[in-house]
Protein backbone atom coordinates (compact mmCIF):
# COMPACT_ATOMS: atom_id res chain seq x y z
CA UNK A 1 0.00 0.00 0.00
CA UNK A 2 1.32 3.42 -0.93
CA UNK A 3 0.67 6.36 1.38
CA UNK A 4 0.60 9.98 0.32
CA UNK A 5 0.13 13.28 2.05
CA UNK A 6 -1.24 16.17 0.00
CA UNK A 7 -0.84 19.38 1.95
CA UNK A 8 -1.47 23.07 1.55
CA UNK A 9 1.45 24.97 3.03
CA UNK A 10 5.12 24.30 2.54
CA UNK A 11 7.49 23.62 5.39
CA UNK A 12 10.36 26.06 5.46
CA UNK A 13 13.82 25.27 6.77
CA UNK A 14 13.84 24.79 10.50
CA UNK A 15 12.91 22.35 13.24
CA UNK A 16 9.47 21.52 11.82
CA UNK A 17 10.94 20.51 8.48
CA UNK A 18 13.66 18.42 10.12
CA UNK A 19 11.14 16.62 12.31
CA UNK A 20 8.80 15.98 9.38
CA UNK A 21 11.68 14.65 7.29
CA UNK A 22 12.74 12.35 10.14
CA UNK A 23 9.29 10.74 10.44
CA UNK A 24 8.89 10.61 6.65
CA UNK A 25 12.17 8.70 6.38
CA UNK A 26 11.24 6.22 9.14
CA UNK A 27 7.83 5.25 7.76
CA UNK A 28 8.86 3.38 4.59
CA UNK A 29 11.74 1.59 6.33
CA UNK A 30 9.64 -0.05 9.03
CA UNK A 31 6.43 0.18 7.02
CA UNK A 32 7.38 -2.60 4.62
CA UNK A 33 6.69 -5.12 7.39
CA UNK A 34 3.18 -3.63 7.70
CA UNK A 35 2.45 -3.62 3.96
CA UNK A 36 3.34 0.04 3.40
CA UNK A 37 5.63 0.30 0.39
CA UNK A 38 6.00 4.05 -0.07
CA UNK A 39 5.28 7.49 1.34
CA UNK A 40 5.00 10.51 -0.93
CA UNK A 41 4.43 14.09 0.15
CA UNK A 42 3.00 16.70 -2.20
CA UNK A 43 2.59 20.25 -1.01
CA UNK A 44 1.58 23.60 -2.41
CA UNK A 45 1.86 27.15 -1.19
CA UNK A 46 -1.25 28.66 0.32
CA UNK A 47 -3.59 30.23 -2.24
CA UNK A 48 -3.33 34.00 -2.61
CA UNK A 49 -6.89 34.45 -3.97
CA UNK A 50 -8.77 37.40 -2.45
CA UNK A 51 -11.49 35.52 -0.55
CA UNK A 52 -11.80 32.30 1.41
CA UNK A 53 -14.15 30.55 -1.03
CA UNK A 54 -11.78 31.15 -3.92
CA UNK A 55 -8.79 30.02 -1.85
CA UNK A 56 -10.52 26.80 -0.79
CA UNK A 57 -11.63 26.10 -4.38
CA UNK A 58 -8.09 26.53 -5.70
CA UNK A 59 -6.63 24.41 -2.90
CA UNK A 60 -9.29 21.72 -3.46
CA UNK A 61 -8.10 21.35 -7.06
CA UNK A 62 -4.46 21.17 -5.98
CA UNK A 63 -5.08 18.55 -3.30
CA UNK A 64 -7.18 16.31 -5.52
CA UNK A 65 -4.61 16.50 -8.32
CA UNK A 66 -2.43 14.27 -6.10
CA UNK A 67 -5.12 11.62 -5.53
CA UNK A 68 -4.72 8.54 -7.73
CA UNK A 69 -7.76 6.78 -9.16
CA UNK A 70 -9.24 4.40 -6.58
CA UNK A 71 -7.35 5.86 -3.61
CA UNK A 72 -8.85 5.83 -0.14
CA UNK A 73 -8.92 9.49 0.95
CA UNK A 74 -8.78 10.76 4.52
CA UNK A 75 -9.14 14.51 4.98
CA UNK A 76 -7.87 16.04 8.20
CA UNK A 77 -10.59 18.35 9.37
CA UNK A 78 -11.77 19.69 12.72
CA UNK A 79 -15.25 18.29 11.94
CA UNK A 80 -13.77 14.80 11.65
CA UNK A 81 -13.70 11.97 14.10
CA UNK A 82 -10.92 11.88 16.68
CA UNK A 83 -9.49 8.37 17.06
CA UNK A 84 -6.98 6.71 19.33
CA UNK A 85 -3.63 5.72 17.89
CA UNK A 86 -4.54 2.05 18.08
CA UNK A 87 -7.82 2.57 16.21
CA UNK A 88 -5.96 4.57 13.56
CA UNK A 89 -3.33 1.81 13.26
CA UNK A 90 -6.04 -0.84 12.95
CA UNK A 91 -7.67 1.16 10.15
CA UNK A 92 -4.39 1.40 8.22
CA UNK A 93 -3.77 -2.30 8.80
CA UNK A 94 -7.20 -3.24 7.46
CA UNK A 95 -6.70 -1.07 4.38
CA UNK A 96 -3.41 -2.87 3.72
CA UNK A 97 -5.06 -6.29 4.27
CA UNK A 98 -7.82 -5.33 1.82
CA UNK A 99 -5.12 -4.64 -0.79
CA UNK A 100 -5.96 -0.93 -0.96
CA UNK A 101 -3.24 0.31 -3.29
CA UNK A 102 -3.26 3.99 -2.26
CA UNK A 103 -4.24 5.95 0.84
CA UNK A 104 -4.05 9.74 0.62
CA UNK A 105 -4.26 12.16 3.54
CA UNK A 106 -5.39 15.70 2.73
CA UNK A 107 -4.26 18.68 4.83
CA UNK A 108 -6.05 21.93 4.05
CA UNK A 109 -4.88 25.51 4.25
CA UNK A 110 -5.72 28.18 6.83
CA UNK A 111 -9.33 28.44 5.63
CA UNK A 112 -9.86 24.69 5.94
CA UNK A 113 -11.14 22.33 3.29
CA UNK A 114 -13.65 23.22 0.62
CA UNK A 115 -17.04 21.56 1.15
CA UNK A 116 -16.32 19.46 -1.98
CA UNK A 117 -13.17 18.08 -0.37
CA UNK A 118 -15.01 17.07 2.77
CA UNK A 119 -17.83 15.42 0.82
CA UNK A 120 -15.51 13.53 -1.58
CA UNK A 121 -13.21 12.17 1.13
CA UNK A 122 -13.96 8.70 2.42
CA UNK A 123 -13.32 9.84 5.98
CA UNK A 124 -12.73 12.98 7.98
CA UNK A 125 -10.15 12.70 10.73
CA UNK A 126 -9.54 15.23 13.52
CA UNK A 127 -6.66 15.66 15.93
CA UNK A 128 -9.17 16.70 18.57
CA UNK A 129 -11.46 19.73 18.64
CA UNK A 130 -8.63 22.27 18.45
CA UNK A 131 -7.44 23.86 15.22
CA UNK A 132 -3.78 23.19 14.43
CA UNK A 133 -1.48 25.08 12.06
CA UNK A 134 -0.61 23.08 8.95
CA UNK A 135 3.05 22.76 10.00
CA UNK A 136 2.16 21.02 13.25
CA UNK A 137 -0.69 19.02 11.73
CA UNK A 138 1.69 17.59 9.15
CA UNK A 139 4.18 16.54 11.83
CA UNK A 140 1.39 15.10 13.97
CA UNK A 141 0.06 13.12 11.00
CA UNK A 142 3.51 11.78 10.13
CA UNK A 143 4.09 10.80 13.75
CA UNK A 144 0.74 9.00 13.94
CA UNK A 145 1.44 7.14 10.70
CA UNK A 146 4.82 6.09 12.08
CA UNK A 147 3.23 5.12 15.40
CA UNK A 148 0.64 3.07 13.49
CA UNK A 149 3.39 1.23 11.67
CA UNK A 150 5.12 0.44 14.97
CA UNK A 151 1.84 -0.83 16.42
CA UNK A 152 1.22 -3.04 13.39
CA UNK A 153 4.69 -4.62 13.55
CA UNK A 154 4.78 -4.88 17.36
CA UNK A 155 7.69 -2.46 17.69
CA UNK A 156 8.14 -1.07 21.24
CA UNK A 157 7.79 2.61 20.17
CA UNK A 158 4.11 2.68 21.17
CA UNK A 159 3.52 2.06 24.83
CA UNK A 160 0.18 2.05 26.52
Amino acid sequence: MRLAIAAIGKLKHGPEKLLAEDYAARIPLLGKKAGITALKINDWSESQRPDATQRMTEEHAQLWSAVPQGAFVIALDERGKAESSTVFATKLGKLAEQAQSDVVFLLGGPDGHAPETRSRAHELLAFGPMTWPHRLARIMLLEQIYRSVTILVNHPYHRV
